[in-house]
């Protein structure tokens, strides 16, 4: 049994958290930013099930063509406050709960943490590349919002 360990995230977006839990729910606000810098996930390739039992699937695809899919099972749903899925191809199981917390002023923080993390996610690199993920979220959140201002 390798390592496990837990990772927490947290982003402050000017958006709802109806809009946010919307944007990580819709394959088509998700073929926007999912995934790495560098990737690519095309809508084809994301499934949402967005029910207890569901299934979330992603297919991220690399500048060099090298696919990699996600498999979850959403285990909770509480629009829009809160997303619960598994990994369960990841070896014990990986967990990630994304929260949405109202903060105020129209401002949301979204608080992803993870547990059952295996060893390989925990380095240095795969945080990296997880917060350049995260980056591409608030580019996208910011494109949406600037467009309902005009």
């Amino acid at each position: 049994m390798t390592e496990t360990g837990e990772l927490t995230y947290r982003r402050v977006h000017t958006a709802s958290r109806e809009l946010l839990f919307e944007c990580m729910t819709t394959p088509d606000h998700l073929t926007h930013f999912w995934g790495p810098a560098g990737t690519t996930t095309p809508i084809d390739g994301i499934v949402v099930d967005l029910r207890p039992g569901g299934a979330f699937e992603t297919t991220m695809v690399g500048a060099d063509g090298t696919a990699y899919t996600m498999r979850a099972t959403y285990v909770e749903i509480r629009r829009p406050e809160r997303l619960v899925w598994i990994e369960s191809d990841v070896e014990g199981g990986m967990r990630t709960t994304i929260t949405f917390v109202d903060v105020g002023d129209g401002r949301t923080e979204v608080v992803t943490h993870q547990t059952n993390v295996p060893e390989a996610y925990l380095s240095a690199e795969a945080r990296a590349g997880f917060a350049t993920s995260l980056d591409r979220f608030d580019v996208y959140i910011a494109g949406l919002t600037a467009d309902n201002e005009h």
